[in-house]
C-alpha cells in the first residue's frame, strides 16, 4: 500500500473491519456499536499489524459529531429546546458537580493535586453526544418528551464543558499546573490576563452573540438558501448546500464564537428545521451521519489500550463506577426530584451512564497543562470504552427495574382503563382523546377497536390515507412517533398509538388480532419488512398494503408477507399516461377513494 495515502488507508480500514465486525456482533444479537469498538482497537497503536492513523480518525470523528448533532437539530426547534430547560438547566449542573465531586475524591485516593482530581472529575461527568443520540434514535425517542430532556441536558452539559475548555488554561497556574502560552490562534484560546471573571463574561459573551446571530441572522438566510437551491430542482446541489451549511456553520462557531462543534451544528439544524424543506435536508445528510459515526467509534477504540485493563484494574474499575454507578444514581434523582415518571428517570440515567468526546478533549489538555497525569488520561479512556461497552446493557438494566421500583412506590394502574371510540366507528362518535394517550412510564393501553384498519405512519402519504378512511367512515388507528403529529390527530379526534410499530409492546396495543388491514405508510421498507411479520404471526388473515421505492423493495415486502405493494413511482407515471391518454379525471380530485363495504 502507497505510504502517502493515509486518509484512504484509515476510512478503508476503519470502515471495513467496522462492517465486519459490526456484523459479527450484529449476528450474537450484540449492538452492532460493540463491533465498530473492536474494529477501532485491532487498527489502533495498541495492537499489533496495520495502525491507522489516529489523528486523521479523530477529525473524521468529528464530522459525524457534527453531522449526527446537526440531523437532531432538524427534528428540534427552540420551543422544544425552552420547554425542558426547568429540568436540563438545574439537572445537568447538579449531575456535573456530583460527578466531579467523585471523580475528585478518587483523585485523592490516587494521590493526585486537586487541580487533576478537578480536571479527573469534569471528563467523567459529560456524556458522549454520539452515544446519547444514537441509544435515542434507535429507540425512536428524539421526539419524546424523555428525548428532548435528554438533547436539552446534553446541550447544557456542552456549554458547560466549553466553559471549562477557555477557564481551565487561566487557572491552570492556581491549580498547580503550567499557564498556557496564548497564541492567538483561535478566538476559543483567552489570555490569562483577563482573570477569571473576564474570561467567564468573554466567554458568555460570545455564546450569546452567537445564539443572537442563528437566531436573527440564520433564520433568514439559512431556509432562503435551502429555497433558492431547491427551485435550481438539482438534487446534487441541495445535498451539497445542506452539508456546507451544517459543516460551515459549526466550524464557523469554534474560530468566531468558542461554541463547540457539536452545539454549532445543532443551531444550524435546529435553524433549518423551521424550513419545509427541513425533511428532505434530514434525509440528504442521513447516509453520511451514519458513515460518519461510525468512524466515531473506530476512533474511540483506537485509543484504548487493551493491556491497561491489567496494570490498572481497581482504579479503573473505580472509575467505572462514578460513570455507572454514580451518575446514573444522581440523575434518577434529579428527575425523580422534579417529580417526572419513573421511566423518564430511568432512560436519563441509562442515557448518562457514559462519556466521550469532550471527556478525550478534556483529558488531553489536562495533561498539556501538567494538571492531569498521564495515569488519569489512561483511566477515562479506559472509562469511556467499557462505558460505552455497557450502556446497551443499561438500557437493559432499567427496562428489568422499571416494573419494580414503580412497585415500590406504589404506581399501579387501574384494572379497567377508558377506551377509546374510534374515530367514525359510527357516524357522529368522536375519539375519546384522552384514553387514546399511551403512559410515560408503562406500554400503551390496548385498543377496544375491531374489524379496523392500523395506520402506520402519518407523514405525506399517510395524512392522505387517513383523510380518505376518515371520509369513508371506516375505524381506523394511527401508530406513530412523532410528538407533533400525535399532538395535532388527537386534536382531531383520531385514535393513536405513540411509539415505533416494529416495538412488540406499541403494536399489540393496536390489537392486531381484531384488525381488518394493515397500511404501511412509511418509506422504510426495512422497517415495515419488520412489522409486517409480526402482523402476520398475530393475525394471518389480516390484509397488508404497503409502499415502496424499487422493483427490490417490493419483493422484499411481498416476500414476507404482503399482499399489496404499491410503488410510488409507479403510480406517478400511471397518473401522467392517464392525463396525457385523456383517460384521467380531475388531476385535482380526491387522492383515492376506499370503498367503505366489507372487503
Amino acid at each position: 500500500m502507497p505510504h502517502d495515502t493515509p486518509l484512504i488507508a484509515t476510512i478503508v480500514a476503519g470502515l471495513g473491519l467496522a462492517f465486519v465486525f459490526g456484523a459479527l456482533a450484529n449476528r450474537f444479537r450484540i449492538p452492532p456499536l460493540v463491533g465498530y469498538l473492536v474494529a477501532g482497537v485491532l487498527v489502533g497503536p495498541n495492537t499489533p499489524g496495520f495502525v491507522a492513523d489516529a489523528s486523521l480518525a479523530n477529525e473524521l470523528a468529528e464530522i459525524g459529531v457534527i453531522l449526527l448533532m446537526f440531523g437532531v437539530g432538524l427534528h428540534f426547534s427552540l420551543k422544544d429546546l425552552l420547554s425542558v430547560r426547568a429540568i436540563a438547566v438545574p439537572g445537568a449542573v447538579v449531575q456535573i458537580g456530583f460527578a466531579t465531586l467523585l471523580g475528585v475524591g478518587l483523585a485523592w485516593l490516587l494521590g493526585w493535586s486537586l487541580g487533576a482530581g478537578l480536571v479527573f472529575g469534569l471528563a467523567l461527568s459529560v456524556a458522549s453526544t454520539v452515544v446519547l443520540l444514537r441509544a435515542m434514535q434507535e429507540r425512536r425517542l428524539i421526539e419524546t418528551e424523555r428525548g428532548r430532556i435528554a438533547v436539552g441536558w446534553l446541550i447544557v452539559e456542552d456549554l458547560a464543558m466549553v466553559l471549562a475548555l477557555v477557564l481551565l488554561p487561566a487557572l491552570a497556574g492556581v491549580l498547580g499546573g503550567q499557564p498556557q502560552v496564548d497564541d492567538h490562534s483561535s478566538l476559543l484560546s483567552l489570555p490569562a490576563s483577563y482573570g477569571i471573571w473576564g474570561v467567564v463574561g468573554v466567554t458568555f459573551a460570545k455564546v450569546a452573540a452567537f445564539v443572537v446571530v442563528m437566531l436573527v441572522v440564520g433564520r433568514r438566510v439559512i431556509p432562503w438558501i435551502l429555497h433558492y437551491v431547491a427551485h435550481t430542482g438539482s438534487r446534487e446541489l441541495f445535498r451539497l448546500a445542506v452539508l456546507a451549511i451544517a459543516l460551515g456553520v459549526a466550524f464557523g462557531a469554534v474560530k468566531l464564537f468558542g461554541v463547540s462543534l457539536a452545539l454549532g451544528a445543532f443551531f444550524a439544524g435546529m435553524i433549518m428545521s423551521e424550513s419545509e424543506l427541513s425533511h428532505r435536508a434530514a434525509e440528504e445528510s442521513l447516509p453520511l451521519r451514519d458513515a460518519f459515526s461510525v468512524l466515531f467509534f473506530v476512533s474511540v477504540g483506537m485509543l484504548f489500550d487493551p493491556f491497561s485493563l491489567m496494570s490498572n484494574g481497581l482504579p479503573i474499575l473505580a472509575t467505572l463506577a462514578i460513570i455507572v454507578i454514580g451518575k446514573s444514581i444522581a440523575a434518577f434523582v434529579i428527575v425523580v426530584a422534579f417529580r417526572y415518571p419513573i421511566a423518564t428517570a430511568l432512560m436519563i440515567s441509562a442515557s448518562l451512564a457514559q462519556i466521550g468526546e469532550f471527556s478525550f478533549i478534556l483529558a488531553e489538555l489536562g495533561v498539556g497543562l501538567k494538571l492531569l497525569p498521564e495515569q488519569g488520561r489512561d483511566l477515562i479512556l479506559a472509562g469511556a470504552i467499557l462505558s460505552i461497552l455497557l450502556n446497551p446493557l443499561m438500557f437493559l438494566f432499567v427496562d428489568w427495574m422499571k416494573p419494580w421500583l414503580e412497585k415500590r412506590a406504589g404506581k399501579t394502574a387501574p384494572v379497567e382503563e377508558q377506551r377509546p371510540i374510534g374515530p367514525a366507528t359510527e357516524p357522529g362518535q368522536v375519539a375519546s382523546v384522552q384514553a387514546t394517550q399511551a403512559k410515560e412510564d408503562g406500554p400503551p393501553p390496548k385498543t377496544a377497536l375491531a374489524g379496523h384498519s392500523i395506520l402506520i405512519g402519518y407523514g405525506r402519504v399517510g395524512s392522505l390515507v387517513g383523510a380518505a378512511l376518515k371520509e369513508a367512515a371506516l375505524p381506523f388507528l394511527v401508530i406513530e412517533d412523532a410528538d407533533k403529529t400525535l399532538a395535532k390527530l388527537r386534536d382531531d379526534g383520531i385514535e393513536t398509538v405513540a411509539g415505533n410499530a416494529a416495538n412488540a409492546d406499541v403494536f399489540a396495543a393496536a390489537n392486531p388480532e381484531g384488525a381488518k388491514r394493515l397500511i404501511l405508510a412509511i418509506p422504510n421498507a426495512f422497517e415495515a419488512g419488520q412489522v409486517v411479520l409480526r402482523a402476520r404471526a398475530a393475525n394471518p388473515a389480516i390484509s397488508v398494503i404497503a409502499r415502496a421505492h424499487s422493483d427490490a423493495e417490493v419483493e422484499h415486502l411481498k416476500g414476507l408477507g404482503a399482499g399489496t405493494v404499491i410503488m410510488g413511482e409507479r403510480e406517478i407515471a400511471r397518473g401522467i399516461v392517464e392525463v396525457v391518454t385523456g383517460k384521467a379525471g380531475d388531476p385535482a380530485g380526491p387522492a383515492m377513494e376506499i370503498n367503505p363495504q366489507p372487503a
